[in-house]
């Protein structure tokens, strides 16, 4: 609290546009630090407004780091990586972490939020980003083997990166959310290539027993995240995922559906 006001007395009476703005990430720092959501929003949007009245282009491009770490904060990781690759190149903010961290951060994030096509193009064939994995070989084995599709290796890498962002000041309180959903993501990238396959042969590719992917799909399927069906009799998976098309329909007419209970709702009560 006595820091808060110190600095709040100091922007008061600070005139130059730059020096405010560096205030301005000292209390977002402090408010990353106890994750005080208020103070960090509030502070992001002051931030943008002195910007807007002509901040530099460097503090424009750490704004934009310390929002895409308030992002991965709250679970937007898809923001998170926009803000990030905005910034590989140009990357200054050397008071939150070092670029290695930086990188790496970008890579997870880039991970579950980009699609193959834009990964392939913003990460796998980034030559900044490439630079400093060959310093990190173990997020280079992660990112490559999804993308490769070489899933035992996947899985081996995902258990690495768990250990590392139970760790992790920023990731430790989504680590079960970000490999859940990554093992669904790697399950996905493999029933795409398939109108059918083996239990045996998915177990093979992860490098997991039968029962393992078994309860896994099972799991992932009765909650809605994986297209497919599984034949227990003949253990094989069967890929029943919608074309865009029929997906598109089967939402109007839910949605359709939706909307003619609330009309019905509603005249009934009108007529009350």
């Amino acid at each position: 609290e006595g820091a808060l006001t110190a600095f709040r007395k100091t922007y008061d009476k600070t005139v130059a546009l730059g020096h405010r703005l560096d205030i301005v990430f000292y209390l977002l720092r402090i408010g990353l630090f106890y994750m005080d959501n208020d103070l960090i929003t509030r502070n992001i949007e002051k931030a943008k407004s002195l910007i807007e009245e002509g901040g530099d282009w460097d503090r424009r491009n750490r704004l934009k780091v310390y929002q895409g770490l308030y992002c991965v904060a709250i679970r937007d990781f898809k923001q998170a990586a926009e803000l990030f690759l905005d910034t590989v190149s140009t990357f200054t903010s050397y008071e939150l972490m070092d670029y290695k961290t930086f990188v790496t951060y970008t890579v997870y994030v880039s991970m579950i939020a980009l699609d193959r096509p834009d990964l392939r193009e913003k990460v796998i064939k980034g030559a900044e980003i490439l630079e400093v994995l060959h310093s990190l070989p173990a997020v280079r084995q992660y990112l490559f083997s999804l993308y490769e599709c070489r899933y035992a290796a996947f899985f081996q890498s995902l258990a690495i990166v768990e250990q590392e962002m139970k760790k992790d000041w920023l990731f430790a309180p989504h680590y079960r959310y970000y490999v859940r959903e990554m093992r669904i993501h790697a399950y996905s990238q493999l029933l795409e290539s398939y109108r059918s396959l083996t239990l045996g042969y998915m177990a093979e590719a992860f490098g997991v027993s039968v029962e393992f992917i078994d309860q896994e799909l099972s799991r992932f399927i009765a909650a809605g995240r994986l297209h497919c069906k599984i034949d227990k009799v003949n253990e094989i998976v069967e890929t029943n995922r919608p074309d865009s098309k029929n997906w598109q329909y089967q939402e109007t007419i839910k949605k359709g559906d939706l909307l003619l209970n609330r009309v019905q709702k509603l005249s009934r009560v009108i007529n009350m």
